[in-house]
């Protein structure tokens, strides 16, 4: 199963694929590493950003995305921005969509410890949100 774990962060939707295969996980490469919604966030400017979302998971055969889910309150909310670029990705037709909690991702990490660290994963420190999410969605189930 390959999963697309998101990070939804300002303008920006940072992405990590990562597959499991009897057991063993793989780490695709991609031809991007994050989708940027250009700064009119008008419908227009919306629609292309779920495109180009909806093709990029097409062309990978992606099987699930994972968003990481931003709060609505407090000193960690997520902008209003991010919600825009979460509602646009649940939206897609036919992609199956999960929005993990912080906590759900924690426990799922605690549960199942990472069989690398990070840093050795190749991917750039802005993914590891992206990244922590597709593992836990994994082992979630």
């Amino acid at each position: 199963m390959k999963i697309c774990g998101v990070d939804l962060a300002g303008n920006d939707a940072v992405i990590c694929l990562l597959e499991q295969n009897k057991g063993d996980f793989n780490l695709p490469d991609c031809r991007v590493r994050k989708l940027v919604l250009i700064k009119d966030h008008a419908a227009l400017e919306l629609r292309q950003f779920q495109f180009e979302f909806a093709k990029l998971m097409s062309d990978y055969s992606v099987d699930k995305v994972v968003i990481r889910e931003r709060m609505i309150k407090g000193k960690f909310a997520g902008g209003a921005i991010s919600f825009k670029l979460e509602s646009a990705i649940q939206l897609i037709p036919d992609l199956d969509v999960t929005v993990l909690s912080p906590s759900q991702i924690k426990t799922a990490l605690s549960e199942n410890l990472l069989p690398i660290k990070f840093s050795d994963t190749g991917l750039k420190a802005f993914q590891e949100v992206a990244f922590k999410a597709a593992y836990a969605a994994h082992k979630l189930g």
